[in-house]
């Protein structure tokens, strides 16, 4: 060990800031002509468009170990003169020498994962407008989508079934409430009352049209829709949970059977999400399942927003229209000044007065505010 004042102390750190001043220098030099990065990956970027194979070996292997080592040398260096002023001077030392470095033991690299490619839906029609449309965070691409089981499944016990007078009284204004259009290229009607009051209120029914063009009832089932007023949310802030009065359609890209609601937070088991836009967002209105004390509410208005039905039920109706009812199903006609879809049951035609398809589910929700109380429907 060498102490400070000594000869031979003196001629190791003469020797020292030669080589580091050197090395410093040389990279200084460099890099003015060129804005080198330290680090040899960033070295070869900045250098690969102006030198060539063998320029770039020399830079890659050559110059920048020589430019780490430089930085190092002249750390070492001042640490240590720092640490021999403070000897000479009598005081403790005002730096501390850094400690060897020691290799870390290799790691096994694991194999590269590569997921696998998100399923394409195929449409025979014209993109969207350019504006992106806000879609629910982290919901798992369509590919992920558990297999429908083909076993039958019974729909939950009905405490209160409606009268085959109802049933009739609900059919005849579910005709009449939809176009021709809309009755010729859809399949499955589901239509929900989201009333509070009156001999349909808070159910749904399951339409389906026969090969002679006739409906028949499936299904009738007790629902809880939106509450109507605004709740507080799981955020702290008040939110909307109305169930919004409209026609819609199925989202086939938003179909699962495992889902949880961001806004709130709650579960939403096989749940099908409507294919609205609204002010350039994708709404998130769906039907899916009631859980834990929320079945004991069904029948009343109880929900957020969306249509809720017993998992029985609900499980049963996702089953139903995955395995039966997709296809082409024609385009809602789209209001590109407001980015809103049509939700009164407006399709897109084309210059010729065609229809526009797109791949989907022919099914077709029909939400109203009216209880079978009155003869005229309350639409809003």
């Amino acid at each position: 060990m060498w102490k400070w004042g000594t000869t031979s102390g003196l001629r190791a750190l003469s020797v020292l800031y030669v080589l580091s001043a050197l090395a410093f220098g040389f990279a200084f030099a460099l890099q003015s002509q060129q804005p080198w990065a330290v680090g040899t990956d960033r070295i070869a970027r900045a250098a690969g468009p102006f030198l060539s194979g063998t320029m770039q070996t020399v830079a890659t292997q050559g110059l920048a170990p020589a430019w780490a080592f430089g930085q190092r040398t002249l750390h070492q260096a001042r640490v240590e003169i720092a640490v021999q002023i403070d000897q000479w001077r009598g005081q403790p030392p005002s730096v501390s020498k850094p400690a060897p470095r020691i290799a870390a033991a290799p790691t096994k690299l694991r194999p590269a994962i590569v997921a696998p490619p998100k399923a394409v839906i195929k449409k025979t029609f014209d993109a969207k407008p350019s504006m992106q449309l806000a879609q629910p965070a982290q919901e798992p691409p369509q590919s992920q989508l558990a297999e429908v089981e083909d076993t039958a499944l019974m729909p939950a016990p009905d405490s209160a079934p409606p009268s085959p007078g109802e049933v009739s009284r609900v059919l005849a204004h579910l005709k009449v409430s939809l176009t021709r259009e809309l009755y010729q290229n859809f399949s499955l009607f589901l239509y929900v009352s989201k009333a509070d009051h009156g001999p349909w209120q808070q159910r749904m029914f399951a339409f389906a049209k026969q090969d002679n063009g006739d409906l028949k009832l499936l299904y009738a089932f007790p629902v809880s829709t939106g509450k109507e007023v605004p709740t507080l949310g799981p955020s702290g802030s008040m939110l909307h949970t109305s169930t919004t009065a409209g026609i819609y359609q199925l989202d086939p890209e938003r179909m699962y059977k495992r889902y949880t609601s961001h806004e709130w937070q709650h579960k939403m088991p096989f749940a099908m999400f409507f294919n609205w836009e609204h002010d350039g967002y994708q709404t998130g209105l769906a039907i899916h399942s009631a859980v834990g004390d929320d079945i004991q509410m069904l029948g009343k208005r109880a929900s957020a927003g969306c249509v809720r039905l017993h998992p029985q039920n609900a499980e049963l109706l996702f089953r139903l229209i995955k395995n039966n009812y997709h296809g082409l199903t024609p385009r809602f006609a789209y209001d590109q000044r407001t980015a809103t879809m049509s939700n009164e049951g407006l399709l897109m035609h084309d210059k010729a007065g065609n229809l526009q398809y797109a791949d989907g589910y022919r099914v077709l929700v029909l939400i109203e505010n009216n209880g079978g109380d009155d003869v005229i429907a309350a639409l809003f």
